[in-house]
């Protein structure tokens, strides 16, 4: 039994994990929203409170630790306050930012979201999506090369930022490759091409649909369909589909796995892919299997919406949750 193996996890031996991708400051401006402006047919919020959080590829790694993993973490900010203030949250969840590369070309990227209660009523970003300068490229490859090898597993969060651009991309998992490393990707943008040669791709059903250049995916022989085209491509061994209230597809050259969802409450779905790309990271690196890791990334992202904003979870909590439902 699944939470037998979970019991007996020894959670002492923290794996290694490198994460590497596009770093975001989450903020969140709370208030009440009770009549429309006069100036423009849209409400009037009065702010209550502002709160911010680390998102993106931060928020992965801000997951990662709350599992139990050790962590480093890799990107790129702007030289800004709002990059001050990113590595300030950081350092406070236990997560160094001294691999961090600047980039004074670009803001570091901030998501800004207007809640009334609950609910989110806006969202404003400052964002750059421009690919990397030769530099700046060339500074993270020589960083890559010593903490790959350090790596039990390694990470891909790509936010379409500009980060990953082929160059980084293949190199980054051919090096993993050579050193026995798995590398699992969440993936962004329709061209696969730069992932080949990756261990999983996580993408959801849209993002599969696009990749794959077909009209839609409705049923499961459309899924293994579209996943055969994309294990084609890029000769990965996994494609993990997240299918939102249908739950989760495995799919490989064996054929398609569904996993139901676990969800019993939503609240907010914002940062619940970096949950299930964390979790799955985890649990592999922690000798479970795929599909047992996968298992375990439906329960953490069903804990995880049931809260709003960036939300982590623990193995205690996935326990706990496995064995009520």
């Amino acid at each position: 039994m699944l939470a037998d193996k979970l019991r007996k996890l020894d959670k002492t031996k923290q794996p290694n994990i490198l994460v590497v991708g596009d770093l975001m400051l989450d903020r969140y401006v709370w208030g009440s929203a009770s009549r429309i402006s006069p100036e423009a047919p849209v409400p009037i919020v009065h702010v209550n409170k502002e709160t911010a959080t680390v998102g993106g590829a931060a928020n992965v790694a801000q997951n990662l630790v709350s599992l139990g993993a050790k962590v480093t973490l890799v990107g790129i900010t702007g030289n800004d306050a709002a990059s001050d203030e990113l590595k300030v949250l950081l350092e406070a969840k236990g997560i160094s930012a001294r691999n961090l590369s600047t980039d004074i070309s670009r803001p570091t990227t901030v998501k800004t979201r207007y809640l009334s209660g609950n609910y989110q009523m806006l969202r404003v970003d400052v964002e750059s999506n421009k690919p990397l300068i030769a530099e700046i490229e060339k500074d993270l490859l020589i960083k890559l090369d010593r903490l790959i090898a350090q790596a039990d597993i390694i990470l891909l969060s790509d936010y379409n930022k500009g980060l990953f651009t082929p160059t980084l991309t293949q190199y980054i998992i051919n090096a993993a490759n050579e050193a026995g490393k798995k590398v699992i990707i969440d993936p962004k943008g329709p061209d696969y091409s730069k992932y080949a040669g990756a261990f999983i791709i996580k993408p959801n059903r849209k993002e599969l649909a696009e990749a794959a250049k077909i009209t839609g995916i409705g049923d499961v022989a459309s899924l293994q369909k579209a996943g055969d085209i994309i294990l084609s491509q890029t000769g990965i061994k996994y494609l993990v589909v997240t299918l939102s209230e249908e739950g989760m597809a495995i799919i490989s050259l064996g054929g398609t796995t569904m996993l139901p969802v676990k969800a019993t409450e939503v609240f907010d779905v914002t940062g619940a892919g970096d949950t299930v790309l964390a979790a799955i990271a985890y649990f592999v690196a922690s000798g479970f299997s795929v599909e047992e890791a996968c298992v375990l990334a439906n329960h953490a992202a069903a804990i995880v919406i049931k809260h709003v904003g960036n939300a982590v979870t623990t193995v205690d909590d996935i326990l706990k949750h496995i064995t009520n439902n």
